[in-house]
């Protein structure tokens, strides 16, 4: 029995309507962060939205379950809520809907120059394989181990707008991009643009949406800070006039999957440089921090996100946690669920949202 209306009413009765929202499924709940400008401030709202979500939860005998897919149940098809958008969904894209009950977690960085943020999209693009290898977090589903450290990106990337976003030659040619795209029924609109990185469809900021939901509120934190990281140098970049490596499309697609199918262990090509060349995940790490410490250092957000860091490279990012659970307990992947479950009062869950 999905219960997701009764629950997300209550969540935005606890939260703030803002702050709540339903999904396309109805086992689902998303929550929306406010703009926050520290890690101090975007930890304690990322832990208000879970504890208030999970309560919200608990009153109809559920649990608040920070993964990006379904470790038991299935989620499709949907009986997806009765919303004008949903069922026009549905008539268009009709089985491929099914099962799109997954959870991520969207990070949105203050940029107001819509021809900026354009820009800095092609240096971040090359970023995203190994951004979704260090946050992959959805081993199972459906009761079952897929074999992928991220089975909620494989699911997404059937959208025919999703994936790796294309080599923008301007705002104009973004807008122009995605009117085409439109035009050609692969979406009802702009919001349909399912790139891992794109300038907000709604608001001033570049959105990174790549990640799986994370497991608790101190990963999340940290991986939102690298995030910022990422996006203030692309826009020093950017503004630098420096060109970003025109990488193909294919090639980053083939890089997520293989984010997707190992996560942090192993080699991706380095999609942020001209040549690709096949690199461990390690080194791809070293040479992003050389990137972005100074801009951690700039807010004392760099302990934060090195310590998260360290640890996805000693132990694994969530989807091993989840393993190193089941394993532990037989293959059981109730326990895997319990493991994650967010306390209803001062735990972590999922989170992500707007980072100004």
């Amino acid at each position: 029995m999905y219960r997701s209306v009764s629950v997300v009413h209550a969540a935005r009765t606890r939260l703030g309507a803002p702050h709540a929202t339903p999904e396309l499924s109805q086992s689902q709940v998303e929550t929306v962060s406010a703009v926050c400008r520290t890690a101090a401030e975007l930890q304690a709202e990322i832990l208000r939205l879970r504890a208030g979500a999970a309560a919200a939860a608990a009153e109809y005998d559920c649990l608040l379950v920070p993964s990006g897919t379904a470790v038991l149940g299935r989620s499709g098809p949907p009986p997806v809520l009765d919303q004008p958008r949903y069922l026009a969904l549905i008539r268009r894209f009709g089985p491929l809907v099914q099962e799109q009950g997954v959870n991520a977690c969207h990070v949105h960085v203050g940029v107001t120059d819509r021809e900026a943020a354009v820009d800095a999209v092609n240096h971040l693009r090359g970023w995203m394989p190994l951004l979704l290898a260090l946050t992959a977090n959805s081993p199972y589903s459906g009761g079952t181990d897929t074999g992928y450290a991220s089975w909620r990106s494989v699911v997404w990337s059937r959208w025919p707008a999703a994936g790796p976003p294309p080599y923008l030659r301007g705002a104009a040619h973004y807008a122009r991009v995605v009117g085409q795209l439109v035009a050609t029924g692969a979406a009802m609109d702009s919001a349909m643009m399912y790139w891992h990185v794109r300038p907000s469809a709604h608001l001033p900021t570049i959105e990174v949406r790549v990640a799986d939901v994370m497991p608790d509120a101190r990963t999340t934190t940290a991986y939102a800070l690298l995030v910022r990281g990422l996006v203030g140098h692309a826009l020093e970049a950017a503004g630098a006039g420096e060109y970003a490596p025109e990488v193909p499309d294919l090639l980053l697609r083939a890089a997520c999957w293989q984010a997707a199918r190992h996560g942090p262990t192993g080699t991706l090509p380095a999609t942020h440089t001209r040549d690709c060349a096949v690199t461990s995940v390690g080194r791809l790490v070293e040479e992003m921090w050389k990137r972005i410490e100074p801009y951690l250092s700039r807010y004392g957000d760099d302990q934060c996100v090195g310590d998260w860091l360290s640890e996805v490279q000693l132990t694994g990012s969530g989807c091993a946690r989840q393993r190193r659970v089941a394993d532990r307990y037989g293959g059981r992947l109730e326990a895997v669920v319990d493991d994650l479950a967010v306390e209803p009062v001062g735990s972590p869950g999922p989170g992500g949202g707007p980072l100004g």
